[in-house]
């Protein structure tokens, strides 16, 4: 009978989603163990044939993959300083619940598996959750971390320090802000031309439109007209929703992906999976074409790149505002800073004679400069 038929369950969460970990050999023969996908606990099949029932009161977990990655593993138990494996499971078990926390409260998908991997970090390296010296120590032990990321665990810890009624003085970590890179448009047209049709697609969404990775990893079918040529955008970390004309080229791009779901990336089970490839295509293309620049292109450098060019064709800075979707100015107001870096680059120069050249040429970023003999004279940035 198979493992399904059999209905086999965690014993600990009540979760069907199980997998096989191995056989014990004893006396009385083969004893096959699982382990839980959302909590963790491995459990053999004579566990489920003893007196052990959660029928009466099975924890529903839509956690789903987010947690299967609290599962123990030798690492941890080795790291974690004075923690006794009962200590360590009851640790797992208010994450995985802080998890489902932030699920009920309405946190996008991306935040709850960064927070989780974040937490699942600490505990490697030996921190205990439940003590915040112990915390900020593991945090500062870190020299190979930037401050960004330390930063970034300590917010992690914070929500989570919050939702337990942990009281504890938040260290100060302050990256100082940098200006962003901003490659050549030939770097980024180079950069797709080496990606699969997928991540091309995801990339050339990104520079039209200077979306969010979230926002992008989200669309779905129906949010693409192909009739009208339009892309709509349901904003995320506060934004406002955004509607974009986009290209021929990237409708084809696009007609090209097969629907395998509801989203468009649905080829890619996670953001992370499809970042995880485009990092690969990037490091191909950067070592095939003998330009490191490619390496510092990431999935929000395209976003800077399309406010920094709004902002070079319009000068309206509240125009660019609402093109990235911001609602609040400070943060626009970076790309008046990138600008002034760019006003001596070179052009490339078009001429168009009939409107089906004029139209390709607007629709492939060039901006209008003058009109002379019957010629339509348009340049665009290198």
């Amino acid at each position: 009978m198979s493992r399904k038929a059999r209905k086999i369950f965690c014993p600990k969460c009540g979760s069907f989603k199980i997998w096989k970990d191995g056989k014990r050999y004893t006396l009385q023969g083969e004893i096959q163990r699982y382990i839980c996908r959302v909590c963790g606990f491995r459990f053999s099949e004579t566990k489920l044939n003893s007196s052990y029932n959660l029928a009466s009161n099975r924890q529903v977990c839509a956690l789903g993959s987010w947690a299967k990655n609290l599962a123990a593993d030798p690492q941890t138990e080795k790291r974690a300083a004075g923690a006794t494996r009962k200590d360590k499971a009851g640790i797992k078990g208010k994450i995985v619940e802080f998890l489902w926390w932030m699920k009920k409260q309405g946190y996008a998908e991306s935040t709850i598996v960064s927070r989780a991997y974040r937490l699942k970090r600490l505990l490697n390296l030996g921190a205990d959750l439940l003590d915040p010296e112990s915390v900020k120590e593991v945090i500062a032990r870190q020299d190979d971390w930037s401050v960004s990321r330390k930063e970034a665990m300590v917010y992690a810890y914070d929500l989570f320090a919050k939702w337990m009624g942990i009281k504890w003085d938040r260290p100060r970590y302050k990256p100082s802000r940098k200006l962003p890179f901003i490659p050549l448009e030939r770097e980024i047209d180079d950069l797709i031309a080496g990606c699969n049709k997928h991540v091309a697609a995801f990339l050339q969404i990104a520079k039209e439109t200077g979306a969010r990775a979230g926002e992008i990893f989200a669309l779905k079918w129906i949010d693409v007209d192909f009739e009208t040529r339009t892309l709509r955008i349901t904003a995320e970390k506060g934004s406002d929703a955004r509607i974009f004309k986009i290209s021929s080229r990237l409708v084809d791009m696009l007609r090209r992906i097969p629907k395998e779901g509801e989203r468009i990336f649905s080829h890619y089970k996670t953001l992370q999976n499809l970042r995880r490839s485009f990092e690969r295509y990037r490091a191909r293309s950067a070592y095939k074409l003998g330009n490191p620049r490619l390496l510092r292109i990431t999935f929000h450098t395209l976003r800077h790149w399309k406010g920094t060019m709004e902002y070079y064709k319009t000068k309206d800075i509240l125009h660019v505002m609402k093109v990235l979707g911001h609602r609040n100015i400070k943060n626009t107001l970076l790309y008046t800073q990138l600008v002034k870096f760019k006003e001596n680059d070179e052009f490339i120069c078009k001429v168009a004679r009939t409107p089906g050249e004029i139209q390709e040429l607007i629709e492939a970023g060039f901006e209008f400069v003058l009109e002379k003999d019957g010629l339509a004279y348009f340049r665009k940035r290198k």
